[in-house]
């Protein structure tokens, strides 16, 4: 077999696998911070239209709320990854403990995984003598396949708290954008009413695709949810005028 074939085929599989996981990160990342940013300035600046008679007060609001929100949950992205990191270290380190210490236990665990998907006797020894020779090799088993976890990115809790906060402040700045070219905050709510119900409608087919709901129920929900708390936003703050 040629030797650029052999590299492709010994490396694709990981990389194909490292390429998913990454792009199903991403994914999650922009879906998070665009839901918040579509609905949360938009809701705001509703508010505002209903109370106030200058669109640059909604304005400079605004963008005091995406930056507060893009910072607040870009730090919430960074939390959850270097929790997610700081777990798997953890049961990496229980894992340890428990080959050095606890072998018997550890290589009966072992051959019980083997058994459950359904190798001989024979196998099951064969292969849990196999895999204990080495022993990152066997905690690297065990991490996946007994615990269920894999090893995350070292870089994922700063890479997902710039895309939850890229993502908001993309999400934010639409429902805002029409007040920039507007005098009146109630001709701004008008045309942020169309556009950012609309970028609610696609947001919401997409990520519905996504996931796997039906698209257009989907994207009619979020787009309702937007609306619903837009127009609460509007009457709180015409119940309230003073």
């Amino acid at each position: 077999m040629p030797q650029h074939l052999d590299t492709h085929l010994h490396h694709s599989p990981q990389q194909h696998k490292e390429e998913h996981l990454q792009s199903s990160e991403i994914l999650r990342d922009v879906v998070i911070g665009m839901s918040d940013g579509l609905t949360v300035p938009f809701a705001l600046a509703a508010g505002l239209s209903g109370a106030v008679d200058s669109t640059s007060i909604i304005v400079i609001a605004g963008i005091a709320e995406i930056a507060a929100g893009s910072i607040a949950m870009g730090l919430g992205g960074y939390l959850a990854g270097k929790t997610e990191q700081d777990h798997y270290n953890t049961e990496e380190k229980r894992e340890y403990y428990e080959v050095d210490n606890l072998r018997d236990r550890e290589i009966e665990e072992t051959r019980e995984f083997f058994a459950n998907i359904g190798l001989s006797k024979d196998l099951q020894l064969k292969a849990t003598e196999e895999i204990s020779r080495e022993k990152k090799q066997w905690v690297d088993f065990m991490m996946k396949y007994e615990l269920g976890l894999e090893k995350p990115d070292p870089k994922r809790a700063t890479k997902s708290a710039l895309n939850i906060g890229l993502s908001y402040i993309v999400g934010g700045l639409v429902p805002l954008s029409p007040y920039f070219f507007v005098d009146s905050p109630l001709q701004g709510l008008k045309l942020s009413v169309i556009v950012t119900l609309a970028c609610l409608f696609i947001f919401g087919y997409f990520k519905s695709k996504m996931t796997g709901i039906p698209p257009f129920m989907g994207a009619l929900r979020v787009m309702l949810i937007g609306a619903v708390a837009a127009g609460a936003a509007f009457g709180v703050a015409k119940l309230f005028e003073i």
